[in-house]
C-alpha cells in the first residue's frame, strides 16, 4: 500500500509579476491555496521591504511566507540571504506537517549574489523518520552553480543518512542541465519530471519564462520516495503573477 502527498516549488518574483508591473501578493496566496499542496518551496520570498510597504495601499504587514501560510500550512521556515537598507528577501518553506529543524546555510560564492539553501526537517505520519527538505537558489553564472551544487552536497552528506528520504526543490538557473549529474552522482537524487515522463523524455521541465516556457530552471529532486504525477503550470493565469512558473508533483511513500 502507498500513501501519496503533494508538493510545490515556485520562484515568487518578491509579490510582483514580470517586469515589476503589478504588485501580486494577493493573487499569489489565492493560487498557492488552488494548487492545495501539503509542502511547498519558495524562493525570492519577500521578508521585509519598507519601501514597498509604503507604497502599496495592500502590502501585507507580515513577512510574505507568513502571508501566504496563514490559515493553512501552519509550519513554516523561512531563510534570509540578501540583506539591504530598506529589507530582505530568501527562501520558505511551507509545511502542513510539523517542521522539526530548520537551518538556513549560506552558499554564496560572488559576493555580489548571495545565495542559501534552506534545510527542514519533516515529520510526516506515514514516515517513520523526517522527510528532509531543501529549498535551493542557485546562482546565474555556471561556475557558480558547480560550486553551490558542491556545497550542497556535501551539507547534505553531513547532517542526513545515505538512506534518509530527501526533497531538493527551487531555482536551479541550472540552462545545461549539469544539476542532475551532480545530484544523481553524489546523493542518489532523481528529477521528478524525467521519472513522471512515461514518453522517455530525459530531461525536466521548462518553467521560465512563466508565459512561455524555453528554459529549464526549475527542479523537484527526490530520493527515497516514489514518484508520482508532475505538472508544470504555466501560461494564464500562473504567468500574470510571477515569471516562472510553478512545479507541482504527487509522490509517494511506501509502507
Amino acid at each position: 500500500m502507498t500513501s501519496t502527498f503533494s508538493i510545490a516549488t515556485w520562484n515568487i518574483h518578491k509579490g510582483f509579476s514580470q517586469f515589476n508591473r503589478s504588485m501580486m501578493v494577493h493573487e499569489l496566496r489565492d493560487r498557492l491555496r488552488a494548487l492545495n499542496a501539503d509542502i511547498v518551496f519558495l524562493q525570492e520570498v519577500q521578508g521585509l521591504h519598507l519601501k514597498h510597504a509604503a507604497r502599496h495601499a495592500h502590502w501585507p504587514d507580515e513577512p510574505q511566507h507568513e502571508f501566504l501560510a496563514a490559515d493553512v500550512w501552519h509550519n513554516h521556515a523561512y531563510g534570509q540571504n540578501v540583506v539591504y537598507d530598506h529589507g530582505h528577501h530568501g527562501n520558505a518553506i511551507l509545511s502542513r506537517f510539523p517542521i522539526l529543524h530548520e537551518h538556513n546555510q549560506d552558499i554564496t560564492h560572488l559576493r555580489f549574489e548571495r545565495r542559501g539553501l534552506l534545510h527542514c526537517m519533516i515529520s510526516l505520519p506515514q514516515l517513520a523518520r523526517p522527510l528532509h527538505c531543501v529549498c535551493v537558489h542557485l546562482s546565474l553564472f555556471a561556475r557558480s552553480r558547480r560550486w553551490q551544487l558542491g556545497e550542497l552536497a556535501d551539507y547534505i552528506d553531513a547532517v542526513t543518512p545515505p538512506d534518509a528520504p530527501l526533497l531538493v526543490a527551487g531555482d536551479f538557473n541550472d540552462w545545461r542541465n549539469h544539476a542532475g549529474e551532480i545530484l544523481a552522482h553524489r546523493l542518489g537524487l532523481h528529477e521528478v519530471f524525467i521519472h513522471a515522463d512515461t514518453r522517455g523524455n530525459a530531461r525536466p521541465s521548462r518553467s521560465y519564462p512563466a508565459a512561455l516556457p524555453l528554459f529549464r530552471l526549475d527542479r523537484i529532486y527526490q530520493r527515497g520516495l516514489i514518484t508520482g504525477t508532475a505538472h508544470c503550470h504555466s501560461g494564464p493565469p500562473w504567468s500574470t503573477i510571477s515569471d516562472h512558473a510553478v512545479l507541482s508533483a504527487t509522490l509517494g511513500i511506501a509502507a
